[in-house]
């Protein structure tokens, strides 16, 4: 059975609370690792390590849940990597759940360095495999796996999830406007005010201003910081696809209202000019974070991915700490 072990990993000034799944426990004599390893990183605004609304840390946020509380995406993933013997490790991004710092002040190039950061968490760990490792990038969590795979030539295979292509100005402009129509997650607080004041986050953060006090419903606001916005109009994962060589599987929900489809579809365009063949999977019905999808489906984009976690050459840095072992 899996074994899942809390950790505290330090990331640059802050300590982020993660869970780490192992598909049998610790290695032993039987021959059963080290094991393939996989990264899961989050999409926007404040999420917890599994995938879902930080309503913990953010109760005004986000609306209550509504019935039985369904697993998040990466927490689906992870027991489903588990099931084919494959490690992962999650956390709880900076400001949400129980790591340190704020959400609201987290810069891209932050998190980037925090997604590394946890890279070399894993790498620390005796009982996973240093050659065979992946990344499993959902929305924003896509651009950073591709930020973060560029210049690690150790990390084997990505799954990007919901992932934009063009820049933040343009994802955010039609996602606006598709919720706008159809009030698509507008129950909750933090989306309707982004929403409404979207063109006023991107004409400040353009003009590299510090913050922005949005009004919430309810009667209160959020002070947001707005260099994380500015760095995300000015690295689009297009442009980071064109630079990076490995294998890429793309997952995108038709019914999407964070990132159109279309995106995956540039992107897939990218990476096949710059000599990745990506596979495209559309999901019928379902949203951002494929909660509209079986256990079956999310069975299958794990065994996709484990299928690409083939071994890799290592640094002199990497080879080192393997032959420490």
């Amino acid at each position: 059975m899996p074994q899942s072990e809390e950790l505290r990993v330090r990331a640059g000034d802050a300590s982020l609370a993660a869970t780490l799944v192992l598909p049998d426990g610790p290695t032993g004599d039987k021959g059963d690792g080290p094991y393939p390893n996989v990264l899961l990183l989050p999409s926007w605004l404040p999420r917890d390590r599994d995938g879902g609304y930080d309503r913990t840390g953010h109760p005004t946020w986000f609306a209550p849940a509504r019935g039985v509380a369904h697993p998040g995406l990466l927490a689906r993933l992870a027991d489903a990597l588990a099931e084919l013997g494959i490690a992962s490790l999650r956390a709880d991004p900076r400001g949400c759940g129980e790591s340190e710092g704020r959400w609201e002040e987290v810069t891209l190039f932050a998190k980037i360095d925090d997604a590394r950061d946890l890279l070399a968490a894993i790498r620390s760990r005796s009982e996973l495999d240093l050659r065979r490792s992946g990344i499993v990038g959902h929305g924003e969590g896509a651009g950073i796996a591709l930020a973060v795979a560029i210049g690690d030539p150790a990390v084997s295979a990505l799954t990007l999830i919901g992932a934009s292509a063009r820049s933040f100005r343009e994802t955010l402009r039609r996602a606006a406007a598709t919720r706008g129509r159809d009030g698509t997650e507008h129950e909750h607080p933090i989306v309707v005010a982004i929403d409404r004041w979207s063109e006023e986050l991107i004409e400040h953060a353009e003009r590299r201003e510090a913050e922005l006090m949005l009004p919430v419903r309810g009667g209160g606001t959020v002070t947001l910081a707005l260099a994380p916005f500015e760095q995300a109009i000015h690295t689009p994962p297009l442009a980071l696809a064109t630079m990076l060589h490995r294998s890429v599987a793309l997952v995108h929900g038709e019914a999407d209202c964070w990132s159109d489809p279309d995106e995956s579809k540039l992107l897939a365009a990218a990476l096949a000019e710059a000599g990745n063949e990506a596979g495209m999977r559309l999901v019928p019905g379902a949203g951002h974070d494929l909660a509209e999808a079986s256990d079956e489906l999310i069975g299958e984009v794990a065994a996709d991915l484990a299928g690409r976690l083939l071994p890799r050459d290592l640094p002199p840095v990497l080879l080192a700490i393997e032959e420490m072992r």
